[in-house]
């Protein structure tokens, strides 16, 4: 694990790709800024931007070379949800980076069950896609400029597999130089990915060990582009990914939060935590009933984030109470509450697997993206490690998130991207599973309502709740539970018990947030959260 200190001054990276003026945990600076993971991958992209890069450009190198880096957390075979904001059009789009399931993962396939993980989890890998859809519908740099850190980072690796997927990387870089210019390029990495030679080679290792993904699902792979679910808070438009994701319950508490006066309350006071976590228990309890890949099922966001509905939820909080059930709305009946409530669970489990990534230029270019992936297997000797995401389906044949193929599951990846007149001001990416959007929503909270700055909001104690089915094989809720760290106090704490919270005080870090701001004058700060291990860096 790289040091912020190797960042400062001592880091691995040749001179060429490393920029002047690096921070550890946070920086400043007019010309851009980055933020994510490990030290390598966020000096990487920050020499991008350096040297004359856009934000595109930089965020597919960090994602690329997290791969290595951050390889406990995200792999080449996962995926990566990333909004990306063209500072030239003013226009918001997401590439929707997850693959689908295979053809051959069919609710009767999975009738005892999905697996957490080996063979049989791993939808269509697609992070590599989004990267190429980043490079070529926004960013400058050819698939081999972007990789080159990343390159490096396995040349210089011991493990046998660094090897193996240096040697894919070569297969991938030689079809671009075969192609000509940079966009017929990228098309070349992409067909050599995923309709040639790689993905014979993953068709023929997922044959041999039991896995469903074929060379038919690989070549059949498509990033779609869409628009993002967007929604206002106080003056401020909150950009996320679709109902694929877990993403618009982030914008249902922001909705059912802004009947209050969030800034009198004050940011560590009982009152703001728990509004904060009886909103979320409302906005999970309709993601878990509701969300589902849009295009397989209808989905009813707009009904969700309506004023009339969520009106109407909000009056289900009760402010001196802490809810104890499951209470999912009914929005197309016009009602807070569901009549019919017969959740189901899966068994006991935990997932850690995500990184994050955060990107901006001094030409108004954001990206924030949430890769992730880890916890599949390794494909023999390609070096690709596949992800475990068909875990977040179930084999429930009445769920909107049941598996079938061609479908994606219902993800917690969630980027987050806030605009103010139209301009981005704020950027978010949150590793920490179900916890993503709990931590997300304090980040906007801290900027919108506590006015704070990028490394004020990540190294503020946080809190938040497992009141919601898990998204990891559907785990069971734990009702009534808060999670809080110590520094809210213990007036703040004993008056959270006192409404019925189930309260437990972790020792670290929930979740790894990290934050990227630009103010009124051009000025970028950028913060990952130090107590998670998270880099910034800016120019």
């Amino acid at each position: 694990m790289v040091s912020a200190a190797v960042l400062s001054g001592g880091s691995t990276m040749a001179a060429e790709n490393r920029p002047e003026r690096v921070s550890g945990w946070k920086a400043g600076g007019m010309r851009g800024a980055v933020a994510g993971g490990e030290a390598e991958a966020v000096n990487a992209a920050a020499g991008v931007i350096e040297r004359g890069g856009n934000a595109a450009d930089a965020a597919a190198t960090m994602l690329l070379a997290m791969c290595v880096t951050d390889s406990s957390l995200y792999c080449f075979g996962g995926e990566v949800p990333i909004i990306h904001h063209d500072g030239a059009t003013g226009k918001v789009e997401v590439i929707a980076g997850m693959g689908v399931a295979p053809k051959l993962a069919t609710l009767e396939h999975f009738k005892k069950g999905i697996p957490r993980g080996g063979p049989e989890s791993a939808a269509v890998p697609a992070a590599l896609g989004a990267i190429i859809t980043l490079l070529s519908r926004h960013g400058t740099f050819t698939f081999a400029s972007a990789a080159k850190p990343m390159m490096m980072l396995l040349g210089a690796a011991k493990k046998e597999w660094h090897t193996d997927l240096g040697a894919t990387m070569t297969q991938l870089m030689d079809a671009e130089k075969a192609a000509g210019d940079r966009l017929a390029g990228l098309r070349a990495v992409a067909d050599c990915f995923y309709r040639g030679p790689v993905a014979a080679a993953l068709d023929e290792w997922s044959q041999a060990n039991g896995g469903l993904i074929r060379a038919e699902d690989l070549a059949a792979h498509v990033t779609r582009i869409e628009e993002p679910v967007m929604a206002d808070y106080r003056g401020f438009t909150v950009c996320k990914c679709g109902a694929w994701t877990q993403g618009p319950c982030l914008l249902e508490a922001l909705k059912l939060i802004e009947g209050f006066d969030v800034k009198a309350m004050g940011r560590q006071s009982p009152e703001t935590v728990h509004l904060a976590v009886e909103a979320l228990k409302l906005a999970m309890a309709d993601r878990d009933v509701f969300y589902a890949d849009p295009l397989f099922e209808k989905v009813p966001i707009g009904a969700l984030l309506s004023a009339e509905y969520t009106a109407m939820r909000r009056k289900l909080i009760e402010m001196d109470r802490a809810s104890l059930e499951l209470r999912p709305g009914d929005p197309l009946g016009g009602k807070p509450l569901l009549d019919r409530r017969d959740p189901r669970f899966g068994p006991p489990g935990v997932s850690h697997d995500t990184t994050t990534c955060l990107a901006a230029d001094d030409k108004g270019n954001f990206v924030a993206a949430t890769p992730s992936g880890w916890g599949g297997v390794l494909a023999g000797t390609t070096g690709v490690w596949l992800n475990s995401r068909l875990q977040s389906f179930n084999n429930w044949p009445q769920s909107p998130n049941r598996i079938m193929p061609g479908k994606r599951p219902r993800i917690t990846l969630s980027p987050t991207l806030v605009l103010k007149a139209g301009r981005p001001v704020l950027a978010v990416s949150v590793a920490g599973g179900d916890g993503q959007d709990q931590a997300a929503l304090q980040m906007v909270m801290n900027y919108v309502d506590h006015g704070m700055a990028a490394d004020e909001s990540v190294a503020a104690d946080r809190f938040g709740t497992d009141h919601h089915i898990g998204s990891f094989g559907q785990t069971p809720p734990s009702l009534g539970s808060l999670s809080i760290n110590a520094g809210f106090g213990e007036a703040t704490i004993a008056a959270l018990k006192g409404r019925g919270h189930k309260v437990r005080q972790p020792g670290g870090a929930l979740w790894m947030p990290c934050v990227l701001q630009r103010d009124e004058t051009g000025r970028f700060q950028a913060a990952g959260d130090p107590r998670a291990d998270r880099h910034a860096a800016a120019i």
